[in-house]
């Protein structure tokens, strides 16, 4: 199961090579409380068709409704919904409002190559930037860096970041991999099992998950990490973990967590300085014990632990602000 972004675009690229023009929506600023953040993405066409999300669907509603009575027919256009500014028929559940760009893609050669660039960029490793100019007048790419703001504009243009989709490799099947690996897919992440033991993969079936049949250590060395992953070892293998965090730690991945006790965690550092070689620098990036302190007893709640715990932190929240 690819991320959503990654979803929406390839479906806009198969659209517009059959030649059908493609409206390309993203969410600029949310005011108050939004469903959807800013960045977040829908793809429609001229058939009425459409993927993504923008709100929790009165938007999406409203927007296809509009783009079949012929609205939406300039190249770039910002629409408001919620609030006293927003749309007269729309008002948010949740009572925040949110500001669209509304991008119309006929299917020409410079359309579909900056979609293909977009595309390759939700599949690799660097992240750019959109600069659109809202009088319709042209759009370009920009290096740009994970610490920049998702989304800013003003009254000439929009800079809209987008990056590889956040990626999640679980370092061994146990109990726990499964859970985790479906808390990780409704979250938005792409998930990778790395397992090189036969019998362990035969018990392991979650649809949408890629499977490896490696050592997590040769999957993330080979170059499986960039920017946006999560690296976890969930297994209680010596063999399996502690060599998958030798390699997460030469990685970029803005996650690294191994599970075990205090005790264990503390065995663990030991042995990974001693036999290999790791810094202190570098045993600081492993979260061990892994995951949020919620007194987890089974499988499913040890899961939720880790995974809101990398949420936590790829959202810039500090244990103690929690």
């Amino acid at each position: 199961m690819h991320h959503l972004d990654l979803q929406v675009i390839e479906r806009a690229l198969k659209w517009a090579n059959q030649g059908l023009t493609v409206w390309l929506c993203t969410v600029l600023k949310t005011f108050g409380s939004a469903p959807r953040e800013p960045g977040a993405m829908l793809a429609a066409c001229s058939t009425g068709d459409y993927l993504g999300s923008l709100s929790g669907g009165c938007v999406e509603e409203d927007f296809i409704a509009r783009l079949q009575k012929g609205e939406f027919n300039e190249p770039v256009q910002r629409v408001r919904y919620g609030g006293d500014a927003g749309s007269a028929n729309i008002r948010l559940p949740c009572g925040g409002s949110l500001e669209v760009l509304v991008e119309r893609l006929a299917p020409n050669t410079e359309n579909l190559t900056h979609l293909e660039v977009m595309h390759a960029t939700l599949l690799g490793r660097q992240p750019l930037t959109r600069c659109i100019k809202l009088d319709g007048s042209g759009k370009r790419f920009n290096p740009s860096k994970n610490t920049e703001p998702t989304v800013t504009f003003d009254t000439a243009s929009a800079n809209i970041r987008i990056g590889p989709a956040r990626r999640l490799i679980i370092a061994g099947i146990s109990s726990i991999t499964s859970p985790c690996a479906l808390f990780a897919q409704s979250l938005g992440f792409e998930v990778i099992v790395c397992d090189p033991r036969e019998d362990a993969r035969k018990n392991f079936a979650v649809a949408g998950v890629e499977v490896q049949a490696v050592l997590p250590s040769v999957f993330i060395a080979s170059g499986g990490c960039h920017a946006n992953t999560a690296v976890v070892a969930l297994t209680h293998d010596p063999r399996i973990d502690d060599l998958a965090m030798i390699e997460a730690v030469r990685t970029d991945a803005f996650y690294i967590g191994v599970m075990g006790s205090h005790q264990t965690s503390q065995q663990r550092a030991e042995r990974l300085q001693r036999s290999g070689g790791l810094t202190e620098t570098q045993l600081a990036r492993i979260v061990m014990p892994i995951g949020l302190n919620l007194g987890s007893k089974t499988p499913a709640e040890i899961a939720l632990a880790v995974m809101a715990d990398i949420v936590r932190l790829y959202r810039g929240k500090e244990r103690h602000a929690l």
